[in-house]
């Protein structure tokens, strides 16, 4: 075996690795940055594995680093085997893979697979060879309505805004269900299908350990050549295996047609789908002869409430239990307000956190209407009945500094499509991508020699690692400390719930003995007997205020 291959070997080759484990999803631009040209980048990451090695992570997803115009903060992909020059080399992914492993972390990428880059070899070949070729077959090309051609062939809205159609100079439109710089790939194509499986391998190749599929119920669509319903007619249709673009039931076929990829290697290399579907659908996405997990994402738009809470716990273990996969438990991402935003907002009669979240970001987000001190402390409390919970815990970047969302933009310096396709209607996901604060001085925190491609508030010199690394009762300290505690809670993927005093505490307890409390309101409550193993506040005379979560060993 070459020095290479010694150095991309996983560090251990349990092929359960991924049902509990904590991940860390890292947005490479956003990171640090090692070279200073105000992105980060793979070096950046490197320099900071130890720094998740301390914090005590099992594995970092890493979010688009391929060769990317932005047009979708690296989502548009230009080439799915390769890294953007602007962030690194494979030289550099080389070697961030092999320190990862050193350090015993293992590494996930994302894989874009509903569509690729306008400026993709692939698109570009399509473009040249014109109507009805094998090039233009790869994508969803065909002709217009209207008496020339001259109308997109449906009136369907983009997800980020605007129509879905796209007219090119011989007169096509293709599909795309995101940007126009983002044209949907045909997965009726064998060429498709082949092009993917040797991309998981590459990667596979090189040492990656699972891959985080985007969009995974998006891929497989219906008849896109024929008549096709109009927007409300689309809106209207059944999401139940048969709807034109969503959660079809053939799109399983792929992933089973992946899998046996991923068990070409030892371990089988894993897959987590994004795919936003209805629960009982969601067990076929993370079934072991498809992708193995699916991402549960409804903590993730709960209010901070108690029975809301229980119920998405008890629904997404049975629904875990009935894929023979483990859940996964979200709170923040690259892709939604921060938590500790969404709790410091007032509750809105009918609408989710997120909902209200994202209303509060579209606003400008007005100090007036947020709690900071509300909003952390209960995203303290959330964190840890989270880790308590068996399954895979998704951590976002920045979350275990406590961060909330920067809201105050300068539309000038904005970067995400949503901003620029519903003007007026839409800011965007920036606010939650904006690099992260190492130190609390200099002219971006520590996050590069230079200055960071979006602006940092001043708040940020208060919550940067550098302070927090210090304060035995940060949230960095804190987030440490769980996953210290929660490496001793693997086992049976189970929970007892318990009995509580109050409507607005949730108890419960894992196999090993392992007691979590959360009270969700505002009133101390008694705790039950056991050794405190960590709490997410200090407890006031014996007692554990609110919001808070308490973690007891029985």
């Amino acid at each position: 075996m070459s020095t290479l291959e010694n150095l991309l070997v996983p560090a251990a080759d349990d092929p359960n690795w991924w049902r509990q484990a904590t991940v860390y999803q890292i947005y490479p631009r956003s990171f640090a940055d090692g070279d200073g040209n105000s992105i980060g980048d793979l070096k950046g990451i490197t320099s900071r594995v130890p720094y998740l090695k301390k914090l005590g992570v099992d594995a970092v997803w890493l979010s688009p680093f391929y060769p990317s115009q932005l047009a979708d903060g690296g989502y548009d992909v230009d080439d799915f085997r390769n890294v953007d020059p602007k962030i690194g080399s494979l030289e550099d992914f080389d070697e961030m893979s092999g320190v990862l492993h050193e350090a015993g972390i293992k590494l996930i990428v994302d894989v874009v697979p509903n569509h690729s880059s306008d400026q993709h070899v692939w698109f570009k070949a399509a473009l040249a060879a014109g109507p009805g070729s094998p090039e233009r077959d790869r994508y969803i090309f065909r002709d217009g309505s209207g008496e020339q051609g001259e109308l997109p062939p449906s009136d369907w809205e983009s997800i980020f805004g605007g129509p879905a159609w796209e007219q090119v100079g011989d007169g096509q439109w293709y599909l795309h269900i995101f940007a126009k710089e983002q044209p949907d790939l045909n997965w009726r194509n064998p060429e498709v299908h082949q092009d993917f499986l040797d991309t998981f391998r590459f990667w596979a190749d090189r040492g990656v350990d699972g891959f985080r599929i985007d969009v995974a119920h998006g891929l497989a669509k219906g008849d896109m050549w024929g008549e096709l319903p109009s927007e409300a007619e689309l809106q209207k249709l059944p999401k139940d295996g048969t709807h034109p673009i969503w959660d079809r039931d053939e799109v399983q076929e792929i992933y089973r047609e992946w899998r046996t990829v991923f068990n070409e290697y030892t371990p089988p290399r894993t897959a987590v789908a994004e795919a936003w579907v209805e629960r009982d659908r969601r067990p076929a996405y993370a079934s072991p002869e498809g992708l193995g997990q699916a991402f549960n994402f409804d903590l993730l738009t709960a209010h901070f409430d108690a029975d809301e809470f229980k119920k998405i716990v008890t629904e997404n273990l049975e629904l875990s239990a009935e894929s023979g996969s483990s859940s996964t438990w979200v709170l923040s991402n690259h892709d939604v307000v921060r938590h500790p935003s969404r709790y410091g907002l007032p509750f809105v009669e009918g609408k989710t956190n997120e909902k209200v979240g994202h209303e509060w970001l579209l606003a400008g987000g007005p100090e007036s209407q947020l709690d900071r001190a509300l909003g952390l402390a209960r995203a303290r409390a959330a964190t840890l009945f989270e880790l308590a919970l068996p399954g895979s815990a998704y951590l976002y970047q920045g979350e275990e500094l406590g961060l909330h969302e920067v809201a105050d933009i300068p539309d000038s310096q904005r970067q995400d499509p949503t901003f620029f396709n519903s003007p007026g209607v839409n800011v965007g996901r920036d606010g939650c991508r904006v690099p992260l604060p190492w130190k609390s001085h200099g002219s971006s925190y520590g996050f590069g020699p230079g200055t960071a491609h979006l602006p940092q508030p001043t708040w940020f010199a208060d919550v940067a690692v550098s302070l927090q690394d210090a304060d035995p009762s940060s949230t960095l300290n804190l987030y440490r400390a769980a996953l210290t505690a929660r490496r001793k809670l693997q086992g049976a993927e189970e929970i007892e719930w318990l009995e509580t005093d109050s409507e607005q505490v949730l108890a419960f307890r894992r196999p090993s003995g392992w007691v979590n409390v959360t009270n969700f309101g505002d009133q101390t409550i008694e705790l039950p007997a056991g050794q405190l193993v960590l709490a997410s506040a200090e407890l006031v005379d014996g007692q554990l205020p609110g919001p808070a979560t308490a973690w007891l060993q029985q």
